[in-house]
This record gives C-alpha cells, structure tokens and sequence, in this order.
C-alpha cells in the first residue's frame, strides 16, 4: 500500500508538471513519428501499431492541438497494401477540425527513392515536400530520403531543393515569425560536425542545408527515423529527433512530443504513451 502511495504521489507530481508547462502558448502541435505498421512482427500483422496509433489519434481528438504532424515511416513496408490501407483508416479518425500532415518516410519512398516510388506515395498519400501556415508558424516538410540518397531520382533531389529556397525566401519575406522544418531522418543526432550514418544525412549535403538554414532563420526540425529520441543544437537551430508512437528500439518507449508555440520560444516535450497530459490550452489559432 505504502508503494503504491508512492507510485500515486509522484503521478500526481507528473501531471501538475506537465499543466504547468502547458500553460500559456499561442498554440500547440503534436509531432508523431514512425507509425511503421508492421515493423513488430516484421510484416506478418500489424497488431501492435494499430493499437498504438489509436490510442495517440485518440489523444489528439482529446488534447485538439492546432495540428498533428506524423514524420515519416507510415508503413514498414514499401507499397504494402494493407499496412498503407491501416495507417489511413487509423489517421481518419482524426477530427477533421485538426490538421494532418503527413512526412515521407524512407519505408514509405524507399531507402534509394525512384520517381515510381516517388510518385506511388504522392497517389497514396500526398505531396512527399511542401509548406502550411498557422498562425505566425510556417512549416516546411522535407523528403529527407531524396537528401540522403538522390542518385536514383537527382531530377526530383534538385526540385525539392529549389521549392525549399523559394519557400524559405517567401516565409521570409512575409515576416513568418517561427520557420520550421519536419522530416523523417535527421541532420543529425547530437552534433552538427557527427560523421555521417544511416540515422542521419551525409555531411555534405547536412552542411549545405544547415547552412540555408542559418540564412532564413529557421529555429527548429524536428524529424524521427531514430526510434529513439535525441537532440542537438547547431547556432540557433535546434535539431530535435522524436521516439517513435509505434515500436521503440533499445529502451526507449512508444509515444508523441507535445509542441507549444508562443511569441518568444518553440518548447518540446516527449511522453510515452502512458503519461499524456489530460488537456490543452488555449485554443489553437487557426490554419491560414
């Protein structure tokens, strides 16, 4: 009894923390990553991460944050009917009044992008790169596969690095006061400087950007593709890499990072599954 007293008191201590550092935001984002249907039992079903993704669709119809962006890894299998099939069905439930954003993952456009898989997610799910406005936050949304790997598809990689200037220049221009960028693999995990690996972007091309970046004034990415989470800063630029809501690697847990913008700062907070914050406030300004 004594033990389980314990356990409450410190919930309890958990909550009133979380409500505290919920307080007071022009508005709040929840940032989702690697759904991955079929990644725990390695595409015999999808069981587990369709109780996963319930429960954190749930939470969004319950918190109604400004929107919900879910950064890439959809499917664990590239083209998979059925998992594509699932991941759809769970993501319509979400209340219609709360935006979805979709982020190409490279099991949703393949390790090594082509324009067939390019243009086979682009018919199941959308565009793979593009821009939203809410409020004074203007998102970008990166294919950080067709950075990582453009040699099958350079045509497009030079495409979506064009797009990306002209809409950096443009959010500029407009006096957007927040410039973020969502992706699925991060420029890096910890350090800017780290040598390149699967789980972040060759340094060359991680150079490059991080130095447009840097010119626009963009404050933060935030990405997933780690099942893990991570972070790391480079100037202002805040590199942030978030668990996945479907299966974790190592000892990381399944969950959502919570998102609250205001007029001085972009705060995060990750929360396994388990732990959520039972409300939000204020009401999330509207998508222009």
């Amino acid at each position: 009894m004594k033990k389980l007293a314990r356990q409450t008191a410190l919930w309890g201590l958990t909550i009133l923390a979380a409500q505290s550092w919920l307080a007071a935001a022009d508005l709040y984002f929840l940032q989702m990553s690697d759904p991955q249907f079929g990644m725990y039992t390695s595409d015999r079903d999808f069981t587990q991460e369709t109780a996963n993704f319930e429960f954190a669709i749930a939470t969004a119809n319950r918190l109604k944050p400004a929107f919900v962006v879910v950064c890439g890894d959809l499917v664990n299998k590239p083209g998979d009917a059925g998992e594509i099939r699932e991941y759809l069905r769970v993501a319509g439930r979400l209340d219609p009044a709360i935006k979805l954003y979709n982020v190409a993952g490279n099991h949703d456009v393949g390790n090594e992008p082509t324009a067939a898989s390019l243009a086979a997610y682009r018919e199941r799910f959308g565009p793979d790169y593009y821009t939203f406005r809410h409020g004074d936050l203007a998102g970008f949304v990166l294919d950080s596969s067709l950075i990582q790997h453009p040699d099958k598809a350079p045509d497009e990689a030079a495409r979506q690095e064009q797009w990306l200037r002209r809409e950096l220049e443009e959010a500029s221009a407009d006096g957007i006061r927040w410039r973020v960028v969502f992706q699925h693999i991060p420029w890096f995990l910890e350090n800017a400087d780290e040598p390149g690996q699967y789980f972040n972007i060759p340094t060359e091309a991680r150079a490059k950007y991080l130095a447009l970046f840097e010119k626009y004034g963009v404050s933060a990415v935030f990405a997933g593709h780690y099942h893990r989470n991570a972070s790391g800063r480079t100037g202002s630029l805040r590199m942030v890499t978030t668990g996945p809501v479907g299966m974790p690697l190592e000892d990381a847990t399944s969950g959502l990072r919570i998102v609250k913008v205001s007029s001085s700062s972009i705060e995060d907070k990750y929360y396994g599954l388990g732990n959520i914050p039972n409300a939000l406030s204020p009401t999330p300004a509207p998508a222009k």
